[in-house]
C-alpha cells in the first residue's frame, strides 16, 4: 500500500484507471479512496467485512481500496447473480455494510446498512488525513465466493500476505512499470482481477477497463487495444481463442503489446499455436492455480516448442509456493499464496494441514515442469470459471418432478467446457426448469442445454457411469 502513496507523490497526474469517458489520476485516486475510507469508519473497522455490489470500474476500485485503507475485508458481489445467491452470500459473510449504486436492493436485509456510492463520493469530508491502517499480513483482505461442492457458494478467504506475495512475484516476473497500459476485463469476484487491482497500482501502471460490449466483437476489441496502447492483458483462454479465431490478427496487430497472461482453464493447443504465430512479438504466459492458491505455477510459453507438445505445461512454482505431487498424482501447494481458509459461520475455518490439496491431477517431465491432466473430482472449468456441479444440481433437484440430476462438462473449443444438465423424472417441463435454474445460479453456471433421460447409468459399485452418460448425451446432440 505504501507504494501507492509514493506514486501519488511522484507521478500524481499519471492515470491510475480509465473507464471510457472517465479516468482518475493517482493523486485523485488516493484522495478519493481516503475520503471514502474515513466515511466508512462510521460503519466499519479493521475487523469488518464490507460487501461491494457494483460492476467493475473506477467506483468499485475506490470502494475496494477504501476498505483496505481501513485494514478491513472487501467482499465483491457479482451483480449478475440472482437474488437468492446474493442473499446466501450476504447471510454467510455478515458484512457490516454493503456499498452499491442507487437504491437499496429489495433482497438485502434491512438491518445491513446500504451505502449509495453516489452519495458517498459527493459527501464533503473535512478529515482529509492520508493515514491508513497497516493491516496485519495474516488479516483477511478479500473473500471471493466460488461455486461450492456442498451445493452452496463457498467463500475463499485471502490474506493481505497472500495478495502481497502475488504482487511481489508478478511485479518481478513481468517487470510492470509506470509506462505499462494494462487492459482489465476480469470481474472483481474473479481472482484474475488481483493483477488488475494490485500489481498495476503497485508499479505506477495505468489500467484501462475493457468496455463489456467489445467482448462479443473481437475485431473491435483489437482496435480498442491499439487505440489505448495496451501493453499487458491477463485473461482467460476462451476469450483469447475467440479473439484469435475472429479478431483478424496478424503480425502487425497490437504493436504496443508486450505480454499476455492467461489462466483459469486449459488453452486448446491449436489455438495457442495460432495466437503465438499471429503475435510473434508478444510474450505469452500460462498462469495456473485455483482461487484457493491464486497463482501457484506458471510457464513462459516457449513458442518454438508448441508444435512438439501434446499439452501445455503449467510450468514451475510461482509466488514463493512449494509444489508437491502426491502418490496419486494430485497437486499439493503450500506457501504464502495459499488461502487462509474458507469463510464459514462468521469466521475463517483454517486447514489443519499446511498443504492445500488442489484436486488437480498433474505429472512432471524430466525438466521438473508440471503438466495438468484434469480434475480428480467433478469440478468443471468453463470460460475461466471453476464450477462445482453440486451447486447447480442442488437447485435442479428442488424442482417438482425431478427425481435425479447430474451436470457435466461437454468439451468446447471456445469455452473449454459447456455445462449440460441431465435430469430424470416424470412430467418435467424443461423450459420451466431452465427458467427456475436461471433464478438461482450465476449466469456462468447456467447449463446451455438440458437433457431428459428415463434413468441415469450406474456402475456395479454404485457410482455414476460417466462414460455411458456421455455416450447417451452424444445421441441427443
Amino acid at each position: 500500500m505504501q507504494k501507492l502513496f509514493t506514486h501519488q507523490k511522484n507521478i500524481p497526474n499519471q492515470i491510475a484507471f480509465d473507464e471510457g469517458n472517465d479516468n482518475i489520476t493517482y493523486q485523485e485516486f488516493v484522495v478519493q479512496a481516503q475520503s471514502m475510507s474515513n466515511i466508512l469508519q462510521q460503519h466499519a473497522n479493521h475487523t469488518s467485512r464490507i460487501a461491494i455490489l457494483m460492476p467493475r470500474g473506477i467506483q468499485a476500485v475506490l470502494s475496494i481500496y477504501a476498505t483496505l485503507f481501513l485494514g478491513a475485508t472487501y467482499v465483491p458481489l457479482d451483480i449478475q447473480n440472482p437474488d437468492i445467491r446474493l442473499q446466501f452470500i450476504v447471510r454467510d459473510v455478515q458484512p457490516q455494510c454493503v456499498i452499491g449504486v442507487g437504491i437499496r436492493p429489495t433482497w438485502l436485509n434491512q438491518e445491513i446498512p446500504w451505502l449509495d456510492m453516489q452519495f458517498i463520493s459527493c459527501t464533503e469530508n473535512t478529515d482529509m488525513s492520508m493515514n491508513h491502517i497497516q493491516a496485519d499480513p495474516e488479516n483477511i483482505a478479500a473473500i471471493l465466493y466460488t461455486s461450492g461442492s456442498t451445493g452452496k457458494p463457498k467463500g475463499v478467504a485471502i490474506s493481505y500476505r497472500a495478495i502481497q506475495a502475488f504482487i511481489d512475484w508478478s511485479s518481478t516476473v513481468f517487470q510492470i512499470n509506470k509506462f505499462d497500459h494494462i487492459a482489465s476485463l476480469a470481474p472483481f469476484h474473479f481472482d484474475l482481477s488481483l493483477f488488475d487491482l494490485f500489481t498495476s497500482l503497485s508499479n505506477g501502471a495505468s489500467t484501462y477497463f475493457i468496455p463489456q460490449r467489445l467482448t462479443m466483437s473481437p475485431k473491435n476489441m483489437v482496435d480498442w487495444f491499439e487505440e489505448q496502447s495496451i501493453t499487458t492483458w491477463y485473461t482467460v483462454p476462451s476469450i483469447l481463442s475467440f479473439m484469435t479465431l475472429r479478431g483478424a490478427l496478424n503480425s502487425a496487430s497490437l504493436p504496443t503489446f508486450k505480454r499476455i497472461l492467461f489462466a483459469g482453464e486449459v488453452f486448446p493447443l491449436p489455438n495457442l499455436i495460432k495466437l503465438s504465430q499471429a503475435l510473434p512479438h508478444v510474450e505469452l504466459y500460462n498462469l495456473f492455480g485455483p482461487t484457493e492458491t491464486n497463482v501457484c505455477a506458471y510457464w513462459n510459453v516457449q513458442k518454438d516448442t508448441l508444435d512438439k507438445l501434446d499439452s501445455i505445461p503449467i510450468g514451475i512454482a510461482a509466488c514463493s509456493a512449494e509444489l508437491h505431487m502426491g502418490d496419486d498424482g494430485e497437486l499439493l501447494v503450500k506457501g504464502p499464496c495459499v488461502m487462509s481458509g474458507y469463510w464459514m459461520q462468521g469466521q475463517v475455518q483454517k486447514n489443519d494441514s499446511p498443504w492445500y490439496y488442489t484436486g488437480d491431477r498433474v505429472s512432471q517431465d524430466a525438466a521438473q515442469k508440471y503438466f495438468y491432466h484434469g480434475r480428480m473430482d467433478r469440478m468443471i472449468k468453463s470460460s475461466g470459471y471453476r464450477i462445482e456441479p453440486a451447486e447447480i444440481e442442488y437447485h435442479i433437484n428442488q424442482y417438482d418432478g425431478v427425481e435425479a440430476s447430474v451436470v457435466i462438462g461437454e468439451d468446447d473449443a471456445i469455452s473449454g467446457q459447456r455445462l449440460v444438465a441431465i435430469v430424470t423424472g416424470k412430467d418435467i417441463n424443461i423450459q420451466a426448469l431452465r427458467k427456475e435454474v436461471k433464478q438461482c445460479v450465476a449466469a456462468y453456471m447456467q447449463p446451455y442445454r438440458f437433457i431428459k433421460l428415463d434413468c441415469l447409468p450406474y456402475l456395479s459399485n454404485g457410482k455414476l457411469d460417466l462414460q455411458a452418460l456421455k455416450h447417451q448425451i452424444s445421441e441427443h446432440s
